[in-house]
């Protein structure tokens, strides 16, 4: 039983022997240097200038590369030895300071734990680390394809996915990762003197996703596949963007085996350089990647609202013409590709009320003119179809961005799920997930894993163990 005198005071940085902490952790890849420390703090928190601000400052003490079970067991251990403040990385695609650590501490990057562990039909375990490329190259290989994955899956790490991610490319087919049936199975390294393993399976998983790694180490995960299909990347343009989504509502129709379903309105159009004449300035896109089976419906649909096909082609096709698959087109690739050329624009996302009405989107394209440029993505969550938005805002300073937010929610059918915030339940969750915050007494009764990420987590709570 703990008692309120076990209640955990952590050390300032100041009083930790770093010299005897590096000898705890020996036989581990200690990295110390100020440069690869400073390069291992951080994600793509520069899409918001706010956020670049407030992180800039925040650089581990010491990074630790993990590459087996045995290794995380350590520098766990050592971590509630020393009471250090413990943040788990792998390919820091995240785009709000996830795996950034804010109290310094150890860094913990899992990007060599990448082996598939076991691969069956309709199923694959994988340590967290491994890519979410790599991992569909080898359900490939027996035929299946991952569910779902997000548009940096070059880069970003299945665990990273679990621990910070919603959705992604796939989720119009699939849903989004907490729908019933696409988390099966994982195992978490609790953070304490002596480290155990718990293992979560199914729903249970829900204590680790979305949680940005605040109660437990990621091991390894088990996802489900679906039979691999060769998706035909399809852009289809139209003349108004009103055009665009009622087409997006359209292809909807449960008839037509859709994967993504991407509306990208015109003002994009001179970042998407890789798309030649494909995506004119003139026109607004609708990007997609629909089965073979479904291309004669899909076409026909395409015609009949109106719209003209300028891609259609499998992923190896386009790459063999120089043009980029359709989910480089969607999702915040399409703020990386004007941040690519313009950093003068931030991003803000948004949920819109269903049934979806488009003309929502066209009130902000009258309200907001210039300063804010449209895009929607659709996914279905609980078996519902959903409308999302990733906008791209001109940057005019912090209030700006905030009396935009405001107005947005203002006019009425659409919430801000804020991109500009480090903490769980600002960004969106609104409310703190109790069930996350009794798993992390279990898995961290210290709180030492990535502080300040969670507002539902108190330091009277931590306690010696």
């Amino acid at each position: 039983m703990n008692t309120a005198s076990q209640i955990l005071e952590r050390p300032s940085p100041l009083d930790v022997d770093w010299d005897t902490v590096r000898e705890d952790l020996r036989g581990l890849n200690v990295i110390a240097t100020p440069s690869q420390r400073k390069q291992l703090s951080k994600d793509f928190y520069w899409y918001s200038p706010i956020l670049t601000a407030q992180l800039a400052g925040c650089v581990a003490d010491l990074v630790v590369k993990v590459s087996t079970e045995d290794d995380v067991r350590q520098a766990a251990a050592v971590a509630a030895k020393w009471k250090l403040p413990l943040t788990v990385r792998a390919g820091g695609t995240g785009n709000y300071g996830q795996c950034v650590p804010l109290e310094g501490g150890l860094v913990l990057d899992v990007t060599q734990m990448c082996r598939v562990l076991d691969l069956a039909e309709g199923r694959i375990r994988v340590e967290a680390g491994a890519r979410m490329h790599d991992i569909d190259l080898a359900a490939r290989e027996t035929g299946q394809a991952l569910r779902m994955w997000p548009s940096t899956w070059h880069v970003a790490s299945i665990g990273g996915f679990i621990a910070g991610g919603f959705g992604g490319i796939g989720s119009f087919r699939h849903g989004i990762l907490r729908d019933p049936g696409n988390l099966l199975r994982a195992r978490v390294m609790t953070v304490e003197r002596e480290p155990r393993v718990i293992e979560l399976v199914g729903d249970e998983i829900q204590q680790v996703h979305h949680a940005y790694g605040t109660n437990g180490v990621i091991l390894d995960v088990e996802v489900a596949l679906s039979p691999a299909v060769d998706w035909v990347h399809c852009t289809v343009l139209f003349e108004t963007y009103r055009g665009a989504l009622d087409f997006g509502i359209a292809a909807q129709a449960p008839t037509l085996d859709i994967f993504l379903l991407s509306t990208v309105e015109a003002r994009f159009s001179p970042y998407y350089t890789a798309m030649r004449d494909r995506f004119p300035p003139d026109r607004h896109a609708v990007f997609t990647m629909v089965s073979p089976e479904s291309m004669a419906e899909f076409r026909a649909l395409a015609g009949t609202h109106g719209g003209t096909i300028s891609v259609a082609g499998t992923e190896a096709e386009l790459l063999a013409d120089g043009l980029p698959p359709a989910y480089e087109c969607a999702f915040n690739h399409t703020t990386l590709q004007a941040l690519k050329a313009d950093r003068g624009w931030t991003y803000l996302q948004v949920a819109y009320a269903q049934p979806f009405d488009p003309s929502v989107v066209e009130r902000h394209l009258n309200i907001f003119g210039d300063d804010v440029l449209q895009h929607q993505d659709f996914a279905r969550a609980n078996g519902q179809c959903g409308t999302f938005g990733i906008l791209l805002v001109r940057w005019k300073g912090e209030a700006h961005q905030y009396e935009v937010m405001r107005e947005i929610e203002s006019q009425g059918g659409a919430q801000i799920f804020n991109p500009h915030v480090f903490t769980i339940e600002d960004g969106g969750m609104k409310t703190i997930d109790t069930q996350q915050i009794e798993f992390k007494k279990r898995s961290d009764p210290m709180g030492l894993m990535n502080p300040g990420k969670t507002r539902g987590w108190t330091p009277d709570m931590a306690v010696e163990r």
